[in-house]
């Protein structure tokens, strides 16, 4: 891998996520050699994949290149490669591009995709965890709106305009609510060959109520909110089959669809080589102590979504979302330098920041603890804490700017087929 070799010790991290950029942001030209692994050379904003999806942003407004973050660290070094297994007597690494020695190893990797063994809706149905996938259903979306106006019957050119989304989650029912506005504000001046009216959102959750991890006030907003906008919700709704043209559920409900968007759920995303006692197998997550190390492993931690850490106030772990990264990140900068230097290290405690959903334009919710509210206000609040939380000076020019267009001008400007997408192909 030609990493220098040096006195200091050597931490490598896996993951350019929240969690490892937080990290490595912590550790710039301190006493520890660091090297960062991925197997992308940006960082993405997760929170905002769903406007790439739905042509609110270029891709390149919310990825952030990984070099660029170290680029003033002399300590720091990056390898773009994929850890494929930790042999953890050993303490080396085995990745793509060679075998790398380390002192202590951190796994930040996140999840990926749960589809929960269906086969034919892993291989029809668009995933949204990447940037490369939500330009996938970027495409997608313009493509059957494309074909829609050449479709030779009626029904056919219903199932290209039928969007079902499934999972009724804050990426579920944004990625709903931004997909209603591009029916409601571009189809009618851009396409007028169809009816708008014809194009179909349909938003599938199987628990009783949309935002379940919000609060109920959040959950009844947020319904009202989507059903102004058009999009047909469905509760208690779980998706038994999917072949590509038709969705079957467990209720008697079944759609002609040829855009199935797949936000139900995440699972763990490990790498192979440590114990199965390390890993939570339902969950796929790393059995961690309140430090982050990972069980019966002292050298070795894991950060972030793929770290299951049990305590009183979340004892089935902290949620899968940016803040426990950000946060566990930041703490374990400070705690690796205590444990070089033979400091006891401080334990974990989750800042609960809050919740909060954004639907379209003027409307969102928030849950800060006991405060709940929505609309415009919450809408205003959204933007502030997203757009502050985008790396980098530019992002957050871009991402600015484009939103002011889009709100002045009731427009998406990246409507955009760079490339044609075939779901077979995936």
């Amino acid at each position: 891998m030609n990493i220098p070799e040096s006195k200091l010790p050597r931490l490598v991290i896996v993951g350019g996520g929240f969690a490892g950029v937080n990290l490595v942001k912590s550790l710039k030209n301190k006493p520890v050699q660091v090297v960062l692994i991925d197997k992308r050379n940006y960082h993405t904003f997760q929170p905002l994949l769903y406007q790439v999806s739905s042509s609110g942003l270029e891709p390149d407004s919310i990825a952030y290149p990984l070099r660029k973050i170290i680029k003033s660290s002399q300590n720091i070094f990056f390898r773009l490669a994929e850890v494929q297994t930790i042999d953890a007597e050993a303490h080396t690494i085995q990745t793509s591009i060679g075998n790398l020695s380390f002192d202590y190893l951190v796994l930040a990797t996140g999840t990926k995709t749960n589809y929960f063994g269906n086969k034919d809706v892993e291989t029809y149905s668009m995933p949204m965890k990447t940037v490369a996938q939500a330009l996938n259903i970027r495409s997608l979306i313009l493509q059957n709106l494309e074909k829609a106006t050449i479709a030779k019957t009626v029904g056919e050119r219903h199932a290209f305009l039928n969007f079902v989304i499934v999972g009724g989650g804050p990426t579920g029912v944004e990625l709903a609510g931004a997909i209603a506005e591009l029916k409601n504000n571009i189809v009618p001046k851009d396409y007028h060959d169809l009816n708008a009216h014809d194009m179909q959102i349909h938003l599938l959750e199987g628990g009783d109520r949309l935002l379940p991890p919000m609060s109920k006030h959040a959950s009844k907003k947020a319904a009202e909110f989507l059903n102004k906008l058009g999009v047909t919700i469905h509760c208690n709704t779980f998706v038994k089959n999917y072949d590509g043209k038709k969705v079957e559920t467990n209720t008697d409900l079944e759609l002609e669809s040829e855009t199935l968007i797949w936000a139900a759920g995440v699972t763990g995303n490990p790498v192979k080589g440590l114990a199965s006692d390390a890993l939570f197998e339902k969950l796929n997550r790393y059995r961690v102590n309140g430090y982050n190390q990972v069980e019966n492993y002292p050298h070795i931690f894991a950060l972030g979504d793929i770290a299951y850490m049990e305590t009183e106030a979340y004892p089935k772990g902290h949620p899968q979302v940016a803040q426990p990264a950000i946060q566990q990140g930041q703490l374990f900068a400070k705690n690796i330098i205590k444990l070089i230097g033979n400091k006891p290290m401080k334990k974990f405690k989750y800042n609960d920041k809050g919740s909060m959903a954004t639907i379209g334009r003027n409307k969102a919710v928030v849950d800060l603890g006991s405060l709940k509210f929505s609309g415009f206000s919450a809408w205003f609040v959204w933007m502030f804490i997203h757009l502050m939380a985008l790396v980098g000076f530019r992002n957050r020019v871009v991402v600015f700017f484009n939103w002011t267009y889009n709100y002045i001008n009731f427009d998406k400007a990246a409507r955009l087929i760079i490339r044609p997408f075939n779901k077979l192909n995936k």
